[in-house]
């Protein structure tokens, strides 16, 4: 896994544009997932999401993928689980202190990031971990937020054409 992961580091940029271009796939079918029920598919998705992710970038399934921010790199795979950054014991090397073999996550994080075309925003804090959702699909999460965010507008509209 740790060999795979530095892979999908070193070619964050084409993994990113894969990502966008899956995404927009993904999200042209949001109507679908809302009418088969997203709760029906989060089993089904989290297992196919924690395998592909898994493979890929030794995913630890948090429930809020932040890979296209991070460099491609998931940041939960560092030992004191920091999820904004270097903890600030990295070796000169730039191993972990935890685990001298491994290289800093937050570094790997970063290396990545600088090949991104959207490699600035791994500065943006990232929120919080919800432990509540681990090990749930962040890709339907993601679907699910579109589909409310696009019932919101919608409603709005529809009191503001009243």
């Amino acid at each position: 896994m740790y060999t795979v992961r530095h892979w999908a580091t070193r070619h964050a940029r084409s993994l990113e544009i894969l990502y966008q271009l899956t995404a927009r796939i993904f999200h042209a079918c949001d109507p679908i997932w809302a009418g088969i029920g997203i709760a029906r598919l989060e089993r089904p998705f989290a297992v196919v999401e924690s395998w592909t992710k898994g493979i890929l970038f030794d995913c630890r399934m948090c429930g809020r993928c932040h890979l296209s921010v991070t460099g491609m790199t998931c940041v939960m795979n560092c030992p004191k689980t920091i999820r904004n950054g270097p903890c600030g014991g990295v070796r000169a090397n730039g191993h972990c202190e935890v685990k001298p073999e491994m290289a800093c996550v937050w570094v790997e994080a970063w290396k990545g990031a600088q090949r991104m075309r959207h490699g600035q925003e791994i500065r943006v804090p990232l929120a919080p971990r919800d432990h509540a959702i681990e090990g749930t699909s962040a890709w339907l999460r993601l679907s699910a937020e579109n589909i409310d965010r696009q019932q919101t507008a919608k409603r709005r509209s529809d009191v503001g054409a009243s």
